[in-house]
């Protein structure tokens, strides 16, 4: 269920409370929630995901994408959440796992990544970041 993007992180469509054991057992040290709340019924809360994973020594950060897009505040906090995580690894998630792909590439780009390499990792993954290529590039580019 999740899928790995780089060395350093993890994707993965919602995740229930029993995921977070598995978490724990990879050695995760940090759940970050790309969903924001309530956005189905179905989901369970952040809150709930938080509280477990505190539990478990996983630190929690909430930086909720909804359909509306990106802005560079949730770019620079997930830069901050993965400077946070230092060296343990950093499962993200969300509907589907895209958002916090999409995510993680803008992220990569900002800090310099080239623009085929992010898309090499996502496809990797089962991602494809091409909707925010022209982004990816843009940030890449500011980099430099």
């Amino acid at each position: 269920m999740f899928r790995k993007i780089d060395d350093k992180t993890f994707a993965s469509p919602q995740i229930e409370l029993s995921d977070v054991a598995e978490a724990q057992a990879m050695g995760i040290g940090m759940i970050i929630n790309n969903r924001p709340e309530d956005e189905s019924p179905d989901q369970t809360p952040g809150a709930e995901i938080e509280a477990a994973a505190k539990a478990a020594g996983i630190a929690y950060v909430a930086i909720p994408v909804t359909h509306a897009g990106f802005s560079m505040p949730q770019v620079e906090a997930m830069q901050a959440a993965l400077a946070e995580a230092g060296d343990k690894p950093v499962l993200a998630y969300c509907r589907s796992g895209t958002r916090s792909t999409l995510l993680w590439a803008l992220t990569q780009a900002r800090m310099g990544m080239a623009p085929d390499q992010i898309a090499a990792h996502a496809a990797g993954a089962g991602y494809d970041v091409s909707p925010i290529m022209p982004q990816i590039d843009f940030l890449a580019a500011q980099a430099r």
